[in-house]
């Protein structure tokens, strides 16, 4: 794959990685220490030095349960058509096998169809990239499928929390998506044969504040900040040979993303929900470690020929019109805070790279592909309308998953 990689500041980055190695040790020192003596410490059970959950892989265990689960999970719109709801959980590819059997394959045999064997796919990736391009590719996913593994903890605890029928399963069904993200991801990425690194320190802190969050708090550090983070991840790669299967993950996350404003617009948040200067100081504190997140990416964006501060301001950008739009409001509004960050970029960048001119970081645009531009523009669209995502939107988007997968 012909990619135009983009020069860094070697010496920087030499140093800022020896910086974030010695804080990481410090933070996780101190949880571990924190833990031994019973006063809280990491709360995550999630081993990302071997990229498994506390206890192992056990794939033994998830092939029995979770796989089986969901290959015979059953849809009410073929089980219970006489109690008249308005159940709408068949896939077309699933109603065409109901009615038409001999003149259809089961969705089962189309992705068995469409399956590449391990040394196909092995054969792919060597074709279109380098190690080194590989490696990048690597590294950055990674930080989404840590942070799966963390997001499947977190919307559990949300599920508990969650008001109504109709908001409980949402989040349950945002449960078994993001399950099905990390078992996924994690397939995928050890299939590269290349090593998976560790957490981040910043990507730790963000996600461990995210879980320690109370209540429906943990909806701003999870579909509003890290959401975010995984939705323009997987729109920027989502084109790429070999990583086709990341659109589909976009879509999930587009309706990940979407999940705060319908609920809200259901059950609002009370005045002090939205405005405790607790709640606002917790919510910048999630925030603010994911800038230098994007320091510690750049060579690897780089490799890819991707401007790291570019993706972070589309990032920045989509988070905080989310966060205003749903009410999470921080102890900095959105639009100084915006500002100050555009500053903050154009800062480090005039710091670490030769002849650079100031640059509205902010109106940059990350996701790559017409399909995946106009879900995220719909999606955009609805909370600057105001409006919840309609069935009639729930069908568009199902309708595109269809047409690319």
């Amino acid at each position: 794959m012909n990619i135009k990689p983009l020069p860094v500041n070697s010496k920087f980055h030499d140093n800022f990685d020896k910086f974030e190695r010695v804080l990481n040790s410090a933070i996780r020192n101190y949880d571990k220490a924190k833990g031994l003596i019973g006063i809280g410490g990491r709360k995550g059970r999630y081993d990302d030095y071997n990229f498994e959950f506390v206890g192992g892989a056990n794939d033994k265990l998830r092939i029995k349960h979770y796989d089986k689960s969901l290959r015979m999970l059953w849809k009410a719109e073929q089980h219970a058509p006489h109690t008249g709801t308005d159940f709408k959980d068949l896939t077309k590819d699933e109603k065409a096998f109901l009615t038409q059997a001999k003149d259809s394959l089961s969705v089962a045999e189309k992705k068995e169809l469409d399956r590449y064997s391990t040394e196909e796919y092995k054969a792919l990736i060597n074709a279109h990239y380098t190690q080194e391009q590989k490696q990048a590719i690597v590294n950055v996913l990674s930080l989404i499928a840590h942070g799966e593994a963390y997001a499947w903890m977190v919307s559990a605890e949300v599920l508990v929390d969650a008001e109504s029928t109709g908001g409980k399963a949402a989040v349950t069904m945002q449960v078994l998506e993001e399950a099905k993200h990390f078992v996924v991801l994690r397939e995928l990425l050890l299939a590269w044969d290349c090593e998976v690194p560790r957490f981040l320190v910043w990507e730790y802190l963000v996600m461990e504040r995210t879980l320690k969050s109370k209540g429906l708090e943990k909806f701003f550090g999870m579909n509003v900040l890290v959401e975010n983070i995984a939705m323009g991840l997987f729109g920027m790669f989502g084109e790429m040979p070999g990583l086709e299967i990341l659109k589909m993950f976009h879509l999930d996350e587009s309706r990940h993303c979407a999940l705060p404003v319908n609920y809200f617009d259901e059950l609002p948040m009370s005045w002090w929900q939205k405005y405790s200067p607790y709640a606002q100081l917790r919510r910048l504190s999630m925030v603010l470690p994911a800038i230098p997140l994007l320091v510690s990416i750049e060579k690897d964006m780089a490799v890819l020929g991707v401007d790291s501060l570019e993706f972070g301001g589309s990032l920045v950008r989509k988070v905080f019109h989310m966060t205003d739009r749903v009410g999470f409001h921080m102890v900095i509004p959105p639009v100084v805070l915006t500002e100050m960050l555009n500053d903050a970029f154009n800062m480090y960048a005039k710091l670490t790279r030769k002849g650079h001119d100031y640059i509205d970081f902010m109106s940059s645009e990350s996701v790559t592909g017409e399909e995946m531009a106009r879900i995220e523009k719909e999606v955009f669209d609805l909370y600057r309308a105001g409006k919840k995502v309609t069935s009639e939107t729930g069908g568009k988007i199902l309708n595109w998953g269809r047409k690319v997968a």
